[in-house]
């Protein structure tokens, strides 16, 4: 599709509603407000996806390379049968596909860095004044593809610290965070592109993921090389036709050929809960306990279904000893462990567990204490990290807008602005142009500077005229997400 048709329709014609003269349009990308508690500072993560797969991609393969008679008769077609007979026009959009690039520039933060609540995180503008008109029309696929990104890079961080913590506190194995946060999110996001550019930002904060296309992504817009590093990784792992394909009759004997026969050495996970958990965890395993503890691997227990808390932790109310107890006491109890320096309880390396049922931050901070609580470490269990966290969301979530504040009209600039009476004060915006300095750790904005200002601070220029002039790695984006 021509890039210039993912737009809203509103869009189309406010190339002739701006003041006659207008020669610039400079707007920015901004966090405005969290809905979500304890969250201040947002990732920013997503711009150079956006700027290589559609404005160097899309647009040389879908509008530059092709006959300028067949965009411009395609673009009015759909103008014309959407809005009917109008006096928009064809001759911006010849005179763009004559041009052979996108007259923007783009200044940005890093990439991987957390922004507070209303300081921009890029900027941009129109670099020849014909083009004027091109700068907030790229604000709806620009909104559509970079909050998500940012959104999720957010709340894997969140996850990041919070498992960070508790391991601090209770685990010998902090480095096994990278892997307790497990992406399995693809299958209930909004679309393909939705669960790839989501589960890349799931990816700078952890190594755990099944959404597979993700690390192909990395490594087509981010520079990661799986040979080279770790991008991300996964373990096999059953699902319940293949426990159900077993029979009830026989679940002992599924298991037992998994780990035998199939699986003789290396991690696998088992979705246990098929039909019923606590046989599992109280007769399948001591009667396999010899051959668990003589694999050169390790066994790892998933229950689906229930309260995690009360699943992992054990529930104080359970109406049988094994729901009272949870997975993690009767692995324990079974299989035993160590008790680390810290005094919390680690089990055999033998045996584990992982939950990735309808898991939230909130869901997983009570996991992790109730853990402390029963004098286990938190690294005993992994959390699968689906999209009930990361499909919940929109551009609300954190309040994403993209707006003009400064234009030039006839030579002359202005500083604009919005500041409706009606609203709280989110959506009142900065005003003219912007300089961003970090200052005591913290990103802090000055608006209505000048050029020569402007053109100071910590916004870099990534892009202009065609040409990415900075590109990010993964390596480098993570070393940032972790720094602060």
């Amino acid at each position: 599709m021509n890039p210039l048709l993912l737009t809203d329709g509103y869009k189309l014609d406010h190339r002739r509603q701006y003041p006659e003269g207008t020669t610039l349009v400079y707007s920015n990308w901004t966090p405005r407000k969290s809905r979500m508690p304890e969250i201040e500072e947002v990732v920013f993560f997503g711009l150079q996806y956006f700027i290589k797969k559609y404005i160097l991609e899309d647009f040389e393969q879908y509008f530059f390379r092709r006959p300028k008679e067949e965009v411009v008769a395609a673009y009015k077609r759909r103008i014309d049968n959407y809005l009917g007979p109008n006096d928009i026009g064809t001759a911006h959009i010849a005179a763009l596909h004559d041009l052979g690039y996108i007259p923007m520039a783009f200044k940005a933060l890093p990439e991987g860095v957390s922004v507070p609540m209303r300081i921009p995180m890029f900027t941009m503008y129109n670099t020849l004044p014909e083009f004027f008109w091109l700068t907030n029309y790229f604000e709806t696929l620009l909104s559509n593809v970079i909050w998500l990104p940012c959104t999720s890079a957010t709340i894997a961080k969140s996850y990041r610290k919070l498992l960070d913590g508790y391991a601090a506190m209770t685990s010998s194995a902090p480095g096994f965070v990278d892997w307790q946060g497990h992406d399995f999110s693809m299958r209930g996001m909004g679309g393909v592109e939705a669960a790839l550019i989501s589960g890349m930002g799931h990816l700078l904060s952890f190594t755990g993921t099944d959404t597979v296309p993700a690390i192909e992504y990395l490594e087509r817009y981010y520079g990661a090389d799986v040979t080279k590093e770790l991008v991300g990784g996964s373990v096999p792992a059953t699902e319940h036709s293949v426990m159900s394909m077993g029979t009830i009759e026989d679940e002992l004997g599924t298991f037992k050929r998994l780990i035998t026969e199939v699986y003789p050495a290396g991690i696998v996970s088992v979705v246990s809960d098929t039909w019923d958990l606590w046989k599992v965890l109280t007769v399948y395993l001591p009667a396999l306990k010899e051959e668990v503890l003589e694999r050169n691997g390790k066994l790892v227990i998933r229950p689906d279904s229930g309260d995690p808390v009360w699943i992992l932790c054990g529930n104080p109310g359970g109406k049988t000893e094994a729901e009272r107890k949870g997975v993690v006491q009767l692995l324990w109890e079974v299989f035993g462990g160590t008790t680390n320096d810290k005094g919390f309880k680690e089990l055999d390396p033998h045996i584990g567990a992982i939950y990735g049922d309808s898991i939230t931050l909130e869901r997983a901070k009570a996991i992790c204490e109730g853990l402390k609580q029963n004098g286990f470490a938190s690294t005993n269990v992994v959390l699968g990290i689906g999209s009930f966290t990361y499909q919940y969301n929109t551009r609300d979530t954190f309040g994403f807008a993209m707006k003009a504040t400064y234009g030039e009209v006839a030579g002359r600039g202005r500083s604009i602005f919005k500041d409706p009476v009606t609203d709280d004060g989110t959506k009142k915006s900065a005003k003219g142009l912007m300089k961003v300095i970090l200052e005591d750790g913290t990103y802090q904005l000055k608006d209505q500077v000048s050029w020569e200002e402007e053109n100071t601070g910590a916004l870099r220029e990534v892009f202009r005229d065609g040409k990415l002039l900075v590109e990010e790695t993964l390596a480098e984006i993570r070393t940032r997400i972790k720094s602060k």
